[in-house]
């Protein structure tokens, strides 16, 4: 797996498929690694896939301060990544935490966003006290990892095919309380003003991010969304056939 020394890290990443398709970069959950996106990158093999670590997962380097984890410099790490390429506009894509990323993404670089696929994520909080509980479960998660450290693990399908690529319980509970948590509602309020073809994809068990995924819906302008029955949160594992199925349609009908 390449590395590549961006913004005072190493950055691992991957590239699958044809290196002159349209250019994908897929972030991963929180906890998990690139590793997660592996049944998409056979299937999207006539694109240029990306998938990479953010900073405090797998193979990435992670950082000994917690100031060095942030959504900000997370979005940077992308731009950075995407530009060390060569690639001038992607298509930006993510699972839960990675949605969410990628949404800071087309918000602070929408010049280099030419699509988004957000799976089982959301826009966010709008009201403080409901970002305070998200952000009482982010920090919980956080020191879950300092006390435990690689067995605070939770519960989930990607983490599950991924925790054996992780190397730092401390870079985890450090991007817990950098990266997972949150800050204000920027993100909501802006996706009336997102212009790009959007696949919002749903898997139909995932009671928490059903909302947030109507809500997105109802307010990016040329949004589809695509519920998946049988499929929990890591939908593009639980489903990889209807979900690769899905992004491969929307990207076509999208002239991808």
């Amino acid at each position: 797996m390449p590395v590549v020394e961006l913004n005072g890290i190493h950055i691992n990443y991957e590239e699958h498929g044809s290196h002159y398709g349209a250019p994908i970069l897929l972030t991963n959950a929180f906890a998990a690694t690139l590793q997660m996106w592996n049944p998409q990158f056979e299937a999207l093999r006539d694109y240029r896939v990306i998938g990479w670590d953010m900073r405090g997962h797998g193979g990435t380097d992670s950082p000994p301060n917690q100031e060095d984890y942030s959504e900000k410099l997370t979005v940077e790490d992308m731009a950075s990544l995407l530009r060390h390429l060569g690639i001038k506009q992607a298509v930006i894509g993510g699972l839960s935490l990675g949605g969410y990323i990628s949404l800071e993404f087309q918000l602070a670089h929408p010049e280099m966003v030419r699509a988004l696929i957000l799976c089982n994520t959301g826009p966010g909080y709008r009201k403080d006290e409901a970002r305070a509980g998200w952000n009482d479960f982010s920090i919980g998660y956080a020191k879950r990892f300092e006390e435990r450290g690689l067995d605070g693990f939770g519960r989930g399908i990607e983490i599950d095919a991924t925790r054996q690529y992780q190397r730092s319980a401390q870079g985890l509970a450090f991007a817990g309380r950098g990266i997972l948590t949150q800050r204000d509602a920027s993100v909501m309020e802006h996706l009336e003003e997102i212009d790009v073809p959007t696949l919002i994809v749903l898997g139909a068990d995932d009671e928490r991010y059903k909302a947030g995924g109507d809500y997105m819906a109802s307010k990016i302008r040329n949004a589809r969304k695509v519920v998946i029955d049988q499929a929990g949160h890591a939908v593009n594992l639980y489903q990889p056939e209807r979900f690769n199925a899905a992004v491969l349609e929307f990207l076509r009908d999208n002239g991808i």
